[in-house]
């Protein structure tokens, strides 16, 4: 990681646990959800094309720009970005394979979703001066990790990410913090006003501002939203990268800060163990939304279908 840098990492503590945005996330939706994948430890390892081409699309956009930053931009572009692509997507599908024990996909699919990254990748070659500037930017680091307290009444639970790109400005020394997501179409409003969607990178800005000594007002946010299709026959030009920087003042970190930290208060003992005496609510959510991609939501005896809360 860049020297610009410095990590105000204390000495771990006894029994300390790590949790992930993704389990704030999935609490939020739904606690019985949360309780049942993390508490009880039932969670399967599942994967499926998506993520595996989001997982291989992040990786290839990321050798780039460290290639770029830290070479030449003439050198990234002649990195063979194909090849890369295809060679990540079959070493992360292989690897899935391996661990579920079966196939989730098939050779046309799989084909299909990497003629998709190549023409993202063909386009952000093509683009990039709008997205990153050599001249003007400096690579602060790829994947930079993010491991801090969630709060001050519960130190031994840990906050663990990490930050796809971070960017300083050179000409008044900025941060910005950049995730990657790949999508099929892009974003709509509803899911630019997904507060779950979007407040990863809120809390990722607080942590990382405490965690590396940096002011919070000089670090911006923002997401990359990559897009898999375009409309067919559309009569405007469309872009296959398009950014959104959700609010991240001072109001909206306090509270999510409330959130989240109402969460561990709730969920965790002082002694970083669960709180397994909780009696955690099944949210179905509008429509059942929740219970859609539940691995629970056939498994009655676990969450009985009668209790699920609909909104």
């Amino acid at each position: 990681m860049n020297k610009f840098l410095k990590y105000n990492r204390r000495e771990p503590l006894p029994n300390e646990r790590k949790i992930s945005y993704s389990q704030f996330s999935m609490y939020s939706q739904c606690p019985k959800h949360w309780e049942l994948a993390y508490a009880k430890g039932l969670r399967t390892f599942s994967q499926s094309i998506h993520t595996i081409f989001g997982t291989a699309m992040h990786e290839t956009l990321q050798h780039y720009l460290t290639v770029m930053f830290d070479e030449s931009v003439k050198k990234a572009d002649e990195i063979d970005l194909h090849k890369y692509l295809k060679d990540q997507m079959y070493n992360l599908y292989k690897e899935a394979v391996e661990k579920m024990g079966e196939h989730f996909s098939n050779k046309f699919e799989l084909g299909e979703f990497y003629e998709d990254g190549v023409a993202i990748i063909d386009w952000f070659k093509r683009k990039r001066g709008q997205y990153f500037s050599r001249k003007n930017e400096e690579l602060i680091g790829i994947e930079v990790p993010i491991y801090h307290p969630v709060n001050d009444t519960n130190d031994k639970i840990m906050m663990l990410g990490y930050l796809d790109i971070v960017i300083r400005d050179k000409r008044d020394n900025k941060i910005t913090i950049i995730d990657i997501k790949t999508s099929t179409m892009g974003w709509n409003k509803w899911q630019k006003a997904d507060k779950i969607k979007t407040s990863q990178l809120v809390l990722y800005k607080k942590y990382f501002a405490e965690q590396y000594g940096y002011d919070v007002e000089k670090i911006d946010i923002k997401y990359m939203i990559v897009k898999r299709k375009l409309i067919e026959g559309a009569m405007f030009p469309q872009k296959r990268i398009t950014e959104f920087a959700p609010a991240s003042g001072k109001p909206t970190r306090n509270k999510l800060t409330k959130s989240i930290e109402s969460f561990v208060d709730n969920s965790f003992h002082a002694d970083g163990s669960y709180n397994l005496d909780k009696d955690y609510v099944a949210v179905a959510g509008k429509n059942n939304k929740n219970c859609k991609w539940c691995e629970f939501k056939d498994q009655p005896d676990l969450c009985p279908v009668k209790n699920r809360i609909k909104e």
